[in-house]
């Protein structure tokens, strides 16, 4: 049976009766799976409202009894993590391992953040006058709105609203119309978690309707959204009326740099790993290779047979495979069309460059392209799937410049085993991440933040947790 989702307001579940709903269908077969409600205006202010009551008392709690339900919801994500990690897979198309990592993560980085509860620190600044103190302090922002990607739906939720509640902040969430499903079963653990209601809300919806409303809405303090440039672009406008805080993690065009001192089988492993997890459809993979001229023939051997190796399909069909499908049909045509205009200018491919065959499911081959320049929309644009193409450099700094030379600054990579080229590149790549010798993959307690048009702010981390506060100075004469 079709499962017709519910909003989740003020510590209940609300008929979305009288809304328009979309469909939901599993991208690997084209399978029904639920509807979401497209949530209107009137929706989206009820959740603010009741966020806006829940605040100053939520605020008011200890953060270490805040901290006691963030690890109720991780305990009951652990409870159900088979049936979620299900879930994403059929709803999203990611393998099943993946899915089960990002449960498992998801419950981890809740915990994480909840270990902050003691941890978030003012501080006492020396003053200019005598018998005077300066105390400056943290607080939490008001209402935040955390609007959701398709990728990795799951632990989205927690990375918008851990660090958020934590701080003591309220939080309404939108997830994707593409994958909502996981969202709704993550509101239910909420409830049997006996969040104060209001302190989380889920609405349904769309960017043009709840996401629009979210974002130009005066009772939002701070959005934070995870999604394309475009997008980001148009909530940055939405929101400047009323001059609401942003974090946006935005798109991302990641260098991978190879060169001549580079250990060739682990870097042609790490590429490709980082090429096709998620089939491509992660903001920090690595989206573009620079290969100095020495070792091109070799790389371009070892990584393409590497890539032959990879085996796509239906995730929950065959859960042997390395990849599923594109998320949908849209983003099927822009890696088939990205790909025959790169063709056209001179690329050429020596792996896949074309659609999977069969007519079940949005599945594009592995692919290599060499030949490749750096003027080509497939060296600067995002492709989003499972593409790889390469371009040879006759050194570690026209690597490093040609890397440097786009919009984006998310993540970076350099395999050398050379420590010189190593610190050169890790203080001339212009990217908020670097990845030495490994796969692009961030930690918990990083920092994953961009660069020009990959966003603004950042996640994870003592600073991830920061950007959810703001401060207060008290200037206390008592001499």
């Amino acid at each position: 049976m079709t499962r017709q989702l519910e909003n989740f307001i003020d510590g209940r579940f609300v008929s979305g009766d009288g809304l328009e709903h979309i469909d939901v269908r599993n991208p690997a077969n084209n399978e029904l799976l639920a509807r979401v409600p497209l949530s209107d205006q009137a929706v989206v202010d009820e959740a603010l409202l009741a966020a806006k009551r829940a605040q100053p008392s939520w605020e008011a709690l200890p953060a270490i009894q805040r901290a006691g339900y963030l690890r109720k919801i991780a305990t009951l994500i652990r409870a159900n993590a088979a049936a979620l990690a299900d879930t994403i897979t059929r709803e999203q198309g990611k393998v099943l391992g993946l899915a089960q990592v990002e449960v498992a993560f998801t419950a981890d980085y809740i915990d994480y953040m909840a270990e902050w509860a003691r941890r978030i620190e003012g501080e006492v600044i020396p003053s200019d006058r005598a018998g005077e103190s300066i105390f400056l302090m943290r607080r939490a922002i008001g209402v935040t709105a955390g609007i959701l990607p398709w990728n990795f739906p799951f632990f989205l939720i927690a990375r918008k609203m851990a660090p958020a509640l934590i701080t003591g902040n309220t939080i309404v969430i939108k997830p994707s119309e593409e994958t909502p499903i996981n969202a709704y079963d993550f509101a239910r653990l909420v409830a049997q978690a006996e969040l104060p209601p209001g302190v989380f809300n889920l609405v349904g919806g769309n960017g043009a309707g709840a996401g629009a409303h979210l974002s130009e809405s005066p009772m939002v303090n701070m959005i934070s959204f995870t999604g394309s440039v475009a997008t980001g672009k148009r909530i940055m406008a939405a929101a400047a009326p009323n001059l609401t805080r942003l974090n946006l993690e935005l798109g991302g065009k990641a260098p991978a740099i190879v060169t001549a001192q580079a250990d060739l089988d682990m870097a042609a492993k790490a590429i490709c790993d980082s090429r096709v997890i998620n089939t491509g459809q992660v903001c920090n993979c690595a989206e573009r290779v620079y290969v100095e001229r020495a070792v091109a023939n070799a790389f371009i051997e070892k990584v393409t047979a590497r890539m032959a190796e990879v085996r796509y399909g239906d995730p929950l069909a065959d859960p042997t495979v390395h990849m599923g499908p594109l998320v949908n049909r849209q983003g099927l045509d822009k890696v088939a069309a990205m790909v025959e205009r790169a063709r056209g200018a001179g690329a050429e491919v020596i792996l896949g460059g074309s659609v999977a065959p069969g007519d079940q499911g949005y599945h594009y081959l592995p692919t290599v392209m060499i030949n490749c320049r750096h003027d080509m929309e497939i060296m600067r644009a995002e492709i989003f799937g499972p593409v790889l193409p390469i371009q040879v450099v006759d050194s570690l700094d026209e690597a490093i410049a040609l890397s440097n030379d786009s919009e984006f600054g998310l993540t970076s990579s350099i395999f050398t085993r050379d420590l010189k080229e190593a610190m050169a590149a890790c203080n001339g790549l212009r990217f908020g991440e670097t990845y030495v010798n490994r796969e692009h993959f961030e930690a918990m307690q990083g920092f994953h933040a961009g660069r020009r048009h990959s966003g603004v702010g950042g996640a994870d981390g003592k600073h991830g947790l920061l950007e959810y506060t703001e401060t207060q100075v008290v200037y206390m004469q008592h001499g």
